[in-house]
């Protein structure tokens, strides 16, 4: 038995085209359901629901053979646990977005940090964050936050956020402004090392199959 590990939203819906492609379709709307496992079109596999910041836990240490995950979630992840254990093998190109500075209008993010500013910025992207700041050479005090990032700098608890950005819209909503581009994020398929040896067989198709998935998407015409 295969497992895969995925999260709820928007990986799990960009996911699903791509599975289909290789055909693989998962049986169950996680919306509707309670259940945590969903079972496939193929007995061999199955889909575990975890949250997306512990899709790579899952896969580095066996509780899922493979799994999607955000460039964001595997990068923190990789700074805590170490890069150990996982092979990143595909780049999906689904759910992406970008990792970007955000502050509140009106504030002069770029003379602050030309000044030598010690910037408060919340962030759930602690360790991100932190490599982002230090490479310029500006000192920060991080807050770390888990959602309603934009409510930091609201409140005054904090000059600004590092958060994911798709659309901006959130943003913009809160009276927000962007003013710092970190990274591109899109997400990756990521499988167990050990996984990808004693279970080659069954495993090996799957990526093969996925990798081929994502290529043909990227040639259907906009």
């Amino acid at each position: 038995m295969l497992t895969l590990a995925l999260s709820k939203g928007r990986i799990f819906d960009d996911t699903l085209p791509l599975l289909a492609r290789a055909g693989i379709t998962v049986q169950g709307d996680p919306e509707s359901t309670r259940k945590l496992i969903l079972p496939t079109n193929r007995g061999d596999l199955r889909v575990v629901l975890v949250r997306a910041s512990d899709v790579p836990t899952y896969v580095r240490h066996g509780g899922a053979d493979f799994g999607v995950a955000g460039l964001d979630v595997l990068l923190e992840a990789d700074a805590v646990q170490g890069g150990d254990g996982l092979y990143r093998p595909v780049d999906l190109r689904i759910a992406r977005c970008r990792l970007s500075v955000a502050t509140p209008q009106g504030f002069d993010y770029a003379n602050a940090v030309r000044q030598g500013a010690r910037l408060r910025v919340a962030t759930k992207y602690v360790h991100l964050a932190r490599e982002h700041f230090a490479a310029k050479g500006v000192h920060v005090d991080l807050v770390k936050l888990y959602g309603s990032m934009e409510l930091a700098p609201l409140t005054g608890m904090a000059d600004a956020i590092v958060d994911l950005v798709s659309s901006g819209g959130t943003l913009r909503a809160n009276g927000l402004v962007e003013v710092e581009h970190i990274m591109d994020i899109s997400s990756r398929l990521i499988v167990n090392q050990a996984a990808f040896k004693t279970k080659a067989a069954a495993l090996k198709p799957l990526v093969d199959g996925l990798r081929t998935a994502v290529a043909a998407v990227l040639e259907v015409p906009a």
